[in-house]
């Protein structure tokens, strides 16, 4: 009796790590197939290149040096990474609920718009920190109210959402262009439509000792605190379980349309706060560089953190690197600026390749499904 009142103990302990590693194996797929789909996409290039005739090794050399090589490079890499902290989060948060939405580069332009157009009549009667705190607030609720509506479009008449952000980003840029063009066009400046400048006494600054203006900070900030939302109380609950069944959650009562809004209208509201930031740390006004691509790169830095807040921030320095490595291509191996763009492109592609393998691979499946 006393040798199997003793050999209880350690059967159990052995069954619990054994599940503890077959969880483990399971849940390493997340990690192990988007890291295959990047060093597949690295091949695919290389041969790109060798037919172009140019050596790969050169090329990626170049980007690691471009990116991340040096202080000056990294800060670089550091503030073309804070837009897409944000608009990949406008990608994440939805995708919870099952939802594909690509428009985030509207959000982002009308928030941006939003917050250069209502500063004008402030710029000079309130102190800067107000005038930043009213632009805050007016970026994050045009960006929110026009995701929302994406949702709102999706949940009442069952518009598409991936096809109604992308229209809607037109019409954001259509808005942007009318007043920038017309109403709003600053007379000082004949050679690029924008909104009058803020001013430079009324712009966010740099993080102490770097290039790097806070919107990095706060997009990390923000991603930590969406994570907890997401995975750390019921609201978040219920939006995994809409995501996963639609029909059990209505079935369950869970206000899945509500879910929808809300979550489209966080998602507009993170894309809105890259609009800020691009007017109120980097131009000082609006205009047509808001439309910089951010938001479609943000996609990609959504997926390939599988809609993760806490991975967003690592792949966004990732892909910010890529992007800030262009020039220093260009320059070293005649190549135009836009092989970065096409390697990003590659990944994207890559990566959606890759999400037909999940759960189909023996090794990451479990042993009953086996």
């Amino acid at each position: 009796m006393a040798d199997t009142t003793e050999t209880l103990p350690l059967t159990a302990e052995k069954g619990r790590f054994s599940e503890t590693l077959e969880r483990v194996r399971r849940s390493s797929e997340y990690v192990v197939m988007p890291i295959l789909a990047l060093i597949v996409s690295g091949i695919l290039f290389s041969i790109f290149l060798f037919a172009l005739g140019k050596s790969p090794v050169d090329f990626f050399s170049l980007v690691w040096r471009g990116g991340f090589g040096t202080s000056f490079s990294w800060q670089n890499t550091l503030a073309r990474s804070a837009p897409l902290v944000f608009t990949a989060l406008c990608v994440a948060i939805p995708a919870r609920l099952g939802l594909v939405i690509i428009g985030g580069e509207g959000a982002l332009v009308l928030g941006g718009f939003a917050a250069g157009a209502i500063a004008i009549p402030l710029i000079g009667v309130v102190p800067s920190y107000v005038l930043l705190a009213v632009m805050l607030f007016a970026s994050m609720i045009a960006g929110g109210a026009w995701i929302g509506c994406v949702g709102a479009l999706r949940h009442f008449r069952g518009v598409n959402e991936t096809i109604a952000s992308l229209l809607m980003f037109y019409i954001a840029v259509s808005i942007l262009n009318f007043f920038v063009e017309g109403a709003l066009r600053d007379p000082s400046d004949p050679n690029k439509p924008s909104t009058a400048p803020i001013g430079s006494e009324n712009m966010v600054g740099f993080i102490p000792g770097t290039d790097v203006h806070w919107g990095l900070l706060v997009g990390i900030l923000l991603c930590g605190l969406l994570y907890l939302l997401m995975n750390r109380t019921t609201f978040g609950f219920a939006a995994q379980i809409a995501g996963g069944n639609l029909r059990a959650a209505q079935a369950q009562g869970l206000p899945v349309g509500k879910l929808m809004v809300i979550s489209c209208a966080i998602a507009g509201a993170c894309a809105g706060l890259a609009g800020f930031f691009e007017v109120a740390a980097i131009h000082g006004k609006a205009n047509a560089s808001l439309i910089a691509g951010y938001g479609f790169t943000g996609i990609l830095v959504s997926f390939l953190a599988r809609h993760n807040p806490l991975v967003i921030v690592p792949v966004a320095i990732f892909l910010g690197g890529i992007a800030a490595s262009g020039g220093l291509v260009q320059r070293r191996m005649d190549l135009p600026d836009a092989t970065v763009l096409l390697l990003q492109g590659l990944i994207f592609l890559v990566l959606l390749v890759s999400e037909t393998f999940y759960g189909r691979l023996p090794f990451f499946r479990s042993k009953g499904a086996q």
